[in-house]
């Protein structure tokens, strides 16, 4: 697993865009041989699809051979609601960049039969090809997605329910009523984002400090989902150094030693300007 750690939140956000615009680039994806793209929602992401945005807009990259899956999607709210993923990723990348709408995939969490939608979505994953690149983000108890503590590091596609600290944490997207937050959704399991023959995950601030010193110093733990990443041949977290508050001295050191030799971070936030 590689970590990078970069000096802020901006920094962060802006070496993972370019890092999977390269990772596109050097795909070279054709209308005949697309390129697979899981999407994550969330505030970590905000700046990265907002560069992504930009690089397209400058005509550094393109989406047209692109094909994406999102990572989840709340049960029994309307695609129109504002706090619904798909409003989500239309608003904040989506109709910012020149992706084809049907090559986007977002569950359908009012499907009327929810398990079959489900096994649909896994089915389609596998008939694109497979995930090339899964950007993800991180909780601060360590999910990814909706697997929360307890999820199973082999799990696909499912109906998860929402645990009380979830909800009360998207209140504040409710306008801070609990009866308004959905207690069901729909998301991808950590089997599903593992497949992925690679994964970027997004770490920002000091309430995460603690979720990735679990993911990178703690064991593989179903309580903590995000410490599946160890087990990936091709892993790789990114986080702010508001978010490495709680590693040792001495994994700190390692990792920022090691972007240093191998000049990581300076290479990807270089790459577009």
């Amino acid at each position: 697993m590689r970590v990078v750690i970069a000096k802020d939140y901006d920094k962060m956000s802006i070496w993972a865009a370019h890092f999977v615009a390269k990772k596109i680039l050097d795909f070279n994806p054709t209308p005949d041989h697309k390129f697979v793209l899981g999407c994550p929602t969330g505030s970590s992401p905000l700046g990265m699809y907002k560069e992504l945005a930009r690089l397209n807009k400058e005509g550094y990259i393109s989406f047209k051979n692109v094909i994406t899956f999102n990572m989840d999607e709340y049960v029994g709210l309307p695609e129109s609601h504002p706090e619904s993923y798909h409003s989500f990723m239309w608003t904040n990348f989506f109709n910012h960049i020149d992706i084809d709408p049907k090559n986007v995939h977002i569950l359908n969490g009012n499907a009327p039969d929810l398990l079959a939608e489900c096994d649909h979505y896994e089915q389609m994953i596998a008939e694109a090809g497979g995930i090339d690149l899964f950007m993800g983000g991180i909780g601060p108890d360590g999910h990814i997605a909706f697997n929360e503590p307890g999820s199973s590091l082999t799990s696909k596609t499912r109906i998860k329910t929402l645990t009380t600290n979830t909800i009360q944490a998207n209140c504040r997207f409710f306008d801070n009523d609990v009866t308004k937050v959905p207690k069901q959704a729909l998301t991808v399991g950590v089997g599903t984002v593992m497949a992925a023959r690679e994964v970027i995950i997004l770490c920002n601030g000091h309430l995460k400090s603690r979720a990735l010193k679990k993911a990178i110093e703690g064991g593989v733990n179903h309580m903590w989902t995000v410490s599946a990443l160890q087990m990936h041949e091709h892993g790789n977290i990114v986080c702010d150094e508001d978010a490495c508050a709680d590693l040792n001295v001495s994994t700190y050191q390692y990792f920022t030693d090691k972007q240093r030799i191998e000049n990581l971070v300076d290479y990807y936030l270089d790459m577009f300007k």
